[in-house]
């Protein structure tokens, strides 16, 4: 298709997912937000809109609940006269890696985004949690397994709808009013639902030959898979630890590095990925105009 041209920006849809993959396979990224599937899982949200400027893909997201923001722009050669355009168009330039911030944004105001650094995982510590630093996930799984029995599924037609049944369960009790909480439930559904278009790989723990964790996650660059979401029903302690584990293993091994996204600035969500100890964060930055 022919790529719409800056400063006319189109709303990402699906049929933009091959001009925006070819982007990233080319210009591999490091942070968790630059993938097709997930620009597109968050569109409800986030309402992306992208163009292409000389060669550059310039991606726009206009959230509710922050100030409007391109990713990173990528592309072939000099990116200065873009980085300029794009803030001229829109002053903000927010998910920015580091070395891209110091290379672009000396004159202009640039802070640090501690909220959305991502927690990045050496794969074999995760699948094989190894050491005294993971005694109390082992211990967790080990009084799962003694107690139930399990078992693992690739994520396909024949699981989705104990799926969807089971993020149902997931958000029971959860203030869905809270714009937050609906965007999440709404790109895990979309998730789902092109789990297959978006080429998304996705795991799943059984209990009795039926699904009660769920994980999703894609390759973001040669070294590293990224893990987009991971739900497991709270009534069984351990199995969070389980299908964090089992995911990994089964299916990211060949990969050196897990990215496991963002804590959001949220307490409890930081200091459980604080807890699987990350092997490196990727800094991330606002540049304003």
């Amino acid at each position: 298709m022919i790529p719409s041209r800056f400063p006319d920006l189109k709303p990402v849809g699906p049929e933009d997912g091959p001009l925006i993959r070819d982007f990233f396979s080319r210009f591999p990224p490091e942070a968790c937000e630059m993938t097709f599937a997930n620009v597109f899982i968050w569109r409800e949200c986030e309402r992306p809109k992208y163009a292409v400027r000389d060669g550059h893909l310039c991606i726009l997201c206009s959230p509710t609940d922050e100030p409007a923001y391109f990713l990173q722009p990528v592309g072939e050669g000099d990116l200065a006269a873009t980085v300029e355009a794009c803030l001229e168009l829109n002053p903000r330039l927010s998910r920015i890696t580091e070395p891209f911030a110091q290379r672009h944004g000396a004159s202009h105001t640039v802070e640090p985004d501690p909220d959305n650094f991502d927690y990045v995982y050496a794969s074999e510590d995760l699948a094989q949690l190894k050491g005294k630093k993971y005694d109390g996930k082992r211990n967790r799984i080990r009084k799962f397994e003694r107690t139930t029995a399990w078992g693992y599924r690739n994520l396909g037609a024949d699981t989705l709808d104990d799926c969807r049944a089971l993020l149902e369960k997931w958000f029971n009790g959860k203030v869905l009013a809270d714009e937050s909480v609906g965007a999440e439930k709404a790109a895990i559904l979309a998730a789902l639902n092109g789990l297959q278009d978006l080429n998304l790989t996705g795991g799943a723990i059984t209990v009795e030959g039926k699904v009660e964790a769920f994980s999703i996650g894609e390759p973001l660059n040669a070294d590293t898979a990224v893990i987009h979401i991971e739900i497991a029903d709270q009534a069984f302690p351990g199995l969070a630890q389980l299908i964090n584990r089992e995911f990994v293993r089964r299916e990211w091994s060949r990969f050196a590095f897990i990215n496991r996204e963002q804590d959001v600035g949220h307490p409890g969500l930081r200091r459980a990925k604080e807890s699987y100890q990350p092997h490196h964060m990727v800094r991330k930055y606002t540049i304003t105009r």
